[in-house]
């Protein structure tokens, strides 16, 4: 009987402490954030194509340089009739000796030109064979994998409704932890910070461009992957 007395006390004073505690806390602002995340598969994909040229004269390099791009933006346009063009980087530099004049200047022996074009589609099972029929005049500088637009707005609601879930699972945990009943928790303000998109590409790219000089180029494999598109929401709680 002693015992059973001495448990009943621990259990009476334990409630009474938690009652305490709530009533202490009642009226307390906290602030609580949540993330979420979704992920999925990539569906476009940038290729950067690149040409240059040297010559003694400048006009000869330019002169080949454009009709290689040419060449190589009919052939793009040819294999991906849905992908978007566009063209970067168009320059010229002069080549120098690498011995001074008597004047202890560098004379110019050449000139190199070069140019940039930029490919985005959505066709990656296209893309290998794309890449190819472009190589046989261009070189491939650089390709990544990402989300379309179209995709990352669809995915849009589902990132804020894992982002504002776990900011309420995490408002349960805090509640309980304070002894109080979550059902008392307001929410005084809430803001969706960082809600961009943030996708993780993979990235491919040429440590040094090579200018692709055979006729018939061996098509490459590709493994588009995945990016993570997160949100992350804040929001500042009220106990009643």
């Amino acid at each position: 009987m002693k015992k059973l007395f001495i448990t009943a006390t621990v259990v009476l004073c334990y409630l009474f402490s938690t009652q305490v505690f709530a009533q202490q806390t009642k009226g307390s602002l906290i602030v609580v954030s949540g993330t979420g995340e979704v992920k999925a598969e990539n569906d476009q994909a940038n290729a950067t194509f690149f040409i240059e040229e040297q010559d003694k004269d400048k006009a000869a390099a330019a002169g080949r340089v454009n009709k290689k791009m040419k060449d190589g933006t009919e052939i793009l346009k040819k294999a991906d009739p849905e992908a978007k063009l566009a063209t970067r980087g168009y320059y010229t530099y002069p080549v120098y000796s690498d011995t001074l004049s008597s004047a202890k200047t560098r004379t110019i022996t050449g000139w190199r030109v070069g140019q940039y074009l930029e490919l985005t589609t959505k066709n990656i099972q296209q893309l290998p064979a794309t890449v190819a029929a472009a190589q046989q005049t261009l070189a491939l500088n650089g390709l990544s994998f990402g989300l379309s637009d179209a995709t990352m707005q669809r995915l849009d609601a589902a990132r804020l409704e894992a982002a504002y879930k776990n900011m309420q699972e995490r408002v349960q945990a805090i509640a309980k932890a304070m002894g109080r009943d979550a059902a008392s928790a307001v929410i005084e303000t809430l803001d969706f910070d960082g809600t961009a998109s943030h996708p993780e590409p993979r990235m491919f790219a040429a440590a040094a461009p090579m200018m692709a000089r055979s006729n018939s180029v061996p098509e490459t494999n590709f493994e588009a992957g995945e990016s993570t598109l997160t949100a992350k929401v804040v929001a500042k709680i009220k106990f009643n």
